[in-house]
This record gives C-alpha cells, structure tokens and sequence, in this order.
C-alpha cells in the first residue's frame, strides 16, 4: 500500500471514528472501490445505516461480503449479524453461523460468544452443548 493510500484510508478511519461520516466517505470510496478490505467494511457500515450518506442496504452487504471475503474479521462478524438478524439480506442461520466461525477462528471474541449462542440454541448448526461450552470457554467465559 502506497503512502498515500495509507494516509487516506488512516484519515478516513479517523473521521469515521468522530463521526465525520461525510469526509471519511470521501476518503474511504475510492479505496472501497479499490478492493481495501477495513475501507470496504466502514463503507458497508455507513451505507447499512445512512451515515453521512443514503443508506443503500445492496451496496452495504456488497461491500461487506468483499471485505469478509479477504478474511477481514470485523466484516465477517458484521456479515454473519446481517445474517443471524436479516438485516439488508433475507435471515440465514447457516449462512451466519459460517460467518461468525470464519471470524472467531481469527480470535474475534464477539464471533466466539455469537456462535456458541448459535450452538447452544441451534439456530444454523445442529444443537451441541459441548460445542457451545468449548466457545464459550474460548471466548474468556
């Protein structure tokens, strides 16, 4: 990554972070276009909740899917709740509990406690308790 595109990503990151959604959208689209996962993914957020712009639930699960697909944790994560909830995409425990495994293999807390709540209820796995307890335990619980 250029130092450019560095800096870009760093101050769209940071406007994010203030809540500058205008400005971080400015510097991030044009990296989301370019295939940056961590710019992809606050993309994927600002659109799925009109931050700074119009939401556009489409384009938000694209741009999230894109980021997941690089192996960006948080956007795995955030992926597999648009699935667990249905939220911009139809409610897909399967497709979800994949998601949240992909993420927590990666040391994604959050993802640990989610899927362990997906096995302990068997919503999009089959039901193991033991399983659940395993995540859990993973997870600091």
């Amino acid at each position: 990554m250029s130092k450019e595109i560095n800096m870009d990503l760093n101050s769209g990151i940071s406007a994010f972070e203030t809540k500058n959604f205008a400005l971080s959208y400015q510097l991030l689209a044009p990296l989301a276009e370019q295939g940056e996962a961590e710019a992809q993914y606050r993309m994927a957020i600002m659109l799925q909740n009109g931050l700074g712009m119009v939401a556009n639930e489409a384009k938000a699960v694209q741009l999230m899917q894109q980021a997941a697909e690089q192996g960006h944790a948080l956007a795995q994560h955030g992926l597999g709740f648009m699935y667990m909830e249905g939220e911009c995409v139809e409610q897909d425990g399967k497709t979800a509990a994949k998601w949240f495994k992909q993420a927590a293999e990666q040391g994604l807390v959050g993802s640990l406690t989610t899927l362990a709540s997906l096995y302990e209820q068997g919503i999009g796995v089959e039901k193991n308790l033991e399983e659940a307890q395993r995540l859990y335990k993973l997870a600091g619980f």
